[in-house]
């Protein structure tokens, strides 16, 4: 069973580093603030959480597992209330967001 824990925590950790990097490159390539805080903010808190997922499997039943859980629901917590934050300030400041308005 060892093998199966270790197997499904690289699986982990390297679809938590995917999204991660996704997200990376959503911020490099898309054209607005708004577009470019969704995609941190979904790519973070899903890729976040994978790695952390990750590296529970790795912790086995320990005090290092506890301290990971509790880092999980920091993160799931703060994650949308930091963007939402972000994207309503941004409205105050009355950022508009770039609108394509060329027919198709």
């Amino acid at each position: 069973m060892g093998a199966a824990v270790h197997i499904l925590s690289w699986i982990c950790l390297l679809g938590g580093a995917c999204f991660l990097l996704v997200g990376a490159i959503g911020v490099l390539r898309l054209p607005d603030f708004y577009t470019r805080l969704h995609a941190v903010s979904v790519s973070d808190t899903m890729g976040a959480g994978l790695v952390l997922a990750g590296l529970m499997l790795q912790g086995g039943l320990s005090m290092v597992t506890v301290k990971l859980v509790l880092i999980f629901y920091f993160m799931i917590f703060t994650g949308p209330t930091a963007t939402h934050a972000l994207a309503e300030a941004a409205l105050q400041a009355k950022l508009k967001p770039v609108v394509d308005d060329r027919e198709p």
